[in-house]
């Protein structure tokens, strides 16, 4: 994955609908959802649930799939793996932590458990 790529993908999920939907979409899982039933949940207009959806499918965040008569929005998960591989690549500056990035190296710039493993 490249940076543009990336970059992409997390200016498609900077707004408040496209990351309901993106994540209403990952809790759905493999079975995916129809514009309908996610209109319905995140109370969102059809017609602009539409133009979020297709923000997100440009993205490569979100795949859809024509069944029937019926559009399937399915998360893609491969995509999201790899903007998260990204963003973690070199976490704890290459060093095993042995833990969760989040616990590696705090989000709030103070100490760390391991201060010379975060850089």
């Amino acid at each position: 994955m490249n940076e543009d790529q990336v970059i992409q993908s997390l200016a498609a999920l900077a707004h408040a609908v496209r990351l309901r939907v993106f994540r209403a979409l990952v809790v759905a899982g493999a079975g995916g959802l129809t514009p309908s039933v996610l209109a319905e949940q995140l109370d969102v207009a059809g017609t602009a649930l539409s133009f979020h959806l297709k923000e997100l499918v440009r993205a490569g965040l979100v795949t859809q799939e024509r069944s029937s008569r019926n559009l399937i929005y399915r998360a893609a998960y491969a995509q999201m793996d790899a903007v998260l591989g990204y963003l973690t690549e070199n976490c704890c500056a290459g060093a095993d932590c042995g833990q969760s990035v989040g616990s590696c190296c705090p989000g709030d710039g103070t100490t760390a458990p391991n201060p010379s493993a975060c850089g």
